[in-house]
């Protein structure tokens, strides 16, 4: 069986990457020979996602100036949040409403490539195997940002949460339908769906083997371009 929807989270502000996100949205910016978008979109696609949903905020119109300018093979549905910013669980939930089945979540601050691909297959069978929601983690010592701090740890597959928090959410995910059931309200952070689901241990994950660069800040958008990164 094969997941064939996806959602990419693009509605962010980017303020930590003031000056650039004024003029562009954070998804737009370009490392490399691709923005953050392109990027995002080319994993889903490679997979075999047929339909994406993206939700904008922050000067839209150029995201979806950016994709009416590509010829891509999935459907893309826009998730307008110009109104109101919905977080990250209700941004995710309001762009999905359609799915009737699993879909790939991915947050495009991450720097993903075609490296990623047998990690999000590897990461789709782990959902049909233990029919829970997967995060794909990473462990600290691969960061890029050695600054950054862990949001979770991976044990047996399975994940929790204390103060050691070893290893980094990478930014895809898998999920369906059934994580947002209890849920009344329309804006709140996926965190507290994670939450929720770690109570019970019903959150599984996959450690990613990949150096991990996630743009975060403007200063860490300088040290990585100064990587000249091509693919």
């Amino acid at each position: 069986m094969k997941i064939k929807h996806g959602m990419i989270l693009a509605a962010g502000l980017g303020k930590r990457m003031q000056p650039i996100t004024l003029k562009t949205p954070k998804p737009l910016i370009q490392i490399g020979n691709k923005n953050l978008l392109e990027r995002a979109i080319e994993l889903l696609i490679n997979h075999g996602i047929e339909e994406i949903a993206i939700n904008v905020h922050h000067l839209p119109d150029q995201i979806k100036d950016f994709i009416n300018s590509k010829k891509y093979k999935a459907k893309i549905i826009i998730s307008d949040e110009q109104d109101m910013l919905l977080d990250t669980g209700g941004g995710i939930l309001h762009a999905t409403r359609s799915f009737k089945k699993p879909f790939v979540a991915v947050n495009p601050d991450t720097l993903w490539s075609d490296a990623y691909c047998n990690e999000l297959k590897d990461l789709e069978d782990l959902y049909f195997k233990k029919k829970k929601p997967c995060l794909l983690l990473v462990n600290k010592n691969l960061s890029f940002d050695n600054s950054f701090k862990g949001d979770f740890n991976l044990k047996d597959g399975v994940i929790s949460r204390d103060n050691s928090n070893e290893f980094i959410f990478t930014g895809l995910q898998i999920l369906d339908a059934s994580v947002f059931s209890s849920i009344k309200e329309k804006i709140f952070s996926m965190n507290k769906i994670w939450d929720n689901l770690i109570k019970n241990n019903s959150l599984v994950g996959n450690e990613s083997k990949k150096k991990f660069y996630h743009l975060n800040t403007k200063e860490m958008y300088d040290k990585i371009s100064n990587l000249k990164i091509t693919d």
